[in-house]
């Protein structure tokens, strides 16, 4: 049986007479990792911020291993570890230094050789922070945050701004954790970066929740797509009698588009055409639908 590590139920957050968080409502279960995905503005980074109990929200029931994170802090707080966008520690600091000091502000028993090695800079320890890459500067703040291997942890952009090495680097330290039993929530504009990590994706728009799930629920939202060059001299009427929709749009602009719920059944249909046509469907792509369509299409369909 899975057990909820965090509950939120109808949470609103206001500044002034502007809602930023609209009436919210998820759960967190114990060795997931959950992905909290919006365009800026959505209201993800105030719905992290009273997650992590930095914030008191205005309405609703927030709860993190059963207390709440804002009055129950010293209880809280011991349990969980938050990387944030940027450590902030002085630039003449030494790797290990910087990792002595944040154990010594911590509760949780930790080794500092054991927290560098988890994030690949044993071999930078006595490095100035000054020094590192950019990629390294995140995996530091990654293993102050993973000091003590918290049972719950805050990642707010971790990759932000990493090569694709580090990028994948960090994903490999990520699933060591949670194969260990943290559980995770994660803010991100990589949407690649959700799809390889994430057991469930809530997407926001405009302060609220438009779609919740595992992966495979939210691409549901969106339907497969065939594409290919509009075939020279080819009347929008001889298009195959394919089931899916056929975008009129594209096909002034001299494309195919087909939206369809039956990408096989649809793909044979398109292929049996084109062979009795003997044509050549250039640039012909099938694909079902990507996190990218779902993020793009909840924007679209909410504006």
């Amino acid at each position: 049986m899975t057990e909820s590590v965090i509950e939120v139920v109808d949470l609103r957050c206001r500044y002034g007479g502007f809602e930023a968080v609209r009436g919210v409502d998820f759960v967190v279960e114990r060795g997931e990792l959950f992905a909290l995905l919006g365009t800026n503005g959505a209201g993800k980074t105030t719905t992290m911020e009273v997650l992590e109990g930095l914030r008191v929200p205005s309405a609703g029931m927030v709860r993190v291993f059963g207390l709440r994170p804002d009055t129950d802090r010293e209880l809280v707080r011991p349990r969980t570890g938050v990387m944030l966008q940027e450590s902030g520690f002085p630039g003449e600091m030494t790797v290990r230094e910087a990792v002595r000091l944040w154990r010594d502000l911590t509760t949780r028993p930790s080794q500092v050789d054991e927290a560098l090695e988890l994030a690949d800079l044993a071999h930078r320890r006595d490095v100035r922070i000054k020094s590192l890459s950019g990629g390294e500067r995140r995996r530091l703040d990654l293993a102050l945050a993973t000091l003590g291997k918290p049972e719950l942890l805050f990642l707010d952009e971790p990759t932000t701004g990493l090569d694709p090495e580090s990028r994948r680097r960090t994903w490999r330290i990520v699933r060591e954790l949670l194969a260990e039993g943290t559980s995770v929530v994660l803010t991100t504009h990589y949407l690649e970066e959700a799809e390889q990590l994430a057991h469930r994706i809530a997407i926001m728009h405009e302060g609220r929740i438009e779609v919740c799930g595992s992966l495979a629920d939210v691409l549901e939202r969106e339907s497969s797509r065939i594409s290919f060059v509009r075939p020279e001299g080819l009347a929008f009427d001889d298009l195959p009698a394919v089931r899916g929709l056929v975008d009129p749009e594209a096909f002034l602009a001299c494309r195919v588009e087909i939206r369809t719920r039956e990408l096989q059944d649809d793909l044979a249909v398109v292929l049996a055409w084109a062979a009795g046509r003997g044509v050549q469907l250039g640039r012909l792509r099938a694909h079902h639908a990507s996190l990218s369509d779902v993020f793009h299409g909840v924007a679209a369909v909410a504006a």
